[in-house]
């Protein structure tokens, strides 16, 4: 069984906020996968369904980004799902807007949600799929990441949206390291 897992803020205020883009991958891949994350559970929302005859998950932890790691742990544990078999995407200020990379494991970077999830499973050893939203020169970061994308920035998150959703397909049909291979 995989878990993908999307983070982000819930609630109306934050929708298409660039601390999001984990959702919006997650949202747009079930609507590929023609699933609904409608299941409330586990401190998130989520779904699980077969692909090619193997469960999957997908979940957008409910707790606030700083707390992703009590949804995570919480949904791992009770369907027995390995570290190996996780897979988080979230937004990273280091890499211009809409930019892929593809990690096995890592640091949390500063990075608040990660920072949960590595501590709630005592292990920084998860595939990772992180978005870029870049930096802003002269924006408090909490005001950055919880602002929402220019006109100008659109086509290339919406590529890097369509890009990692891709990543994600072809990570539910290849191994980690082709599609590393393929998006990095």
């Amino acid at each position: 069984m995989r878990l993908i897992v999307g983070l982000g803020n819930p609630g109306k205020e934050y929708v298409g906020t660039r601390h999001n883009c984990g959702f919006m991958v997650v949202d747009k891949l079930a609507e590929k996968l023609n699933v609904n994350i409608d299941q409330n559970k586990f401190k998130g929302l989520y779904v699980k369904f077969k692909y090619h005859n193997e469960d999957v998950v997908l979940l957008k932890p409910q707790t606030y980004m700083n707390l992703s790691g009590e949804s995570v742990s919480t949904l791992m544990k009770f369907f027995k799902i390995e570290k190996e078999d996780l897979l988080v995407i979230y937004d990273d200020l280091d890499m211009p807007v809409g930019k892929l990379r593809l990690r096995k494991t890592g640091s949390a970077g500063g990075h608040n949600g990660i920072k949960n999830i590595i501590a709630h499973l005592n292990s920084q050893d998860f595939k990772r799929i992180r978005v870029g939203i870049d930096r802003h020169k002269y924006m408090k970061v909490v005001d950055y990441v919880l602002s929402r994308f220019t006109k100008e920035e659109a086509d290339a998150i919406n590529q890097g949206i369509e890009n990692a959703v891709s990543a994600v397909i072809d990570y539910l049909d290849h191994d980690f390291d082709y599609i590393m291979n393929r998006y990095n």
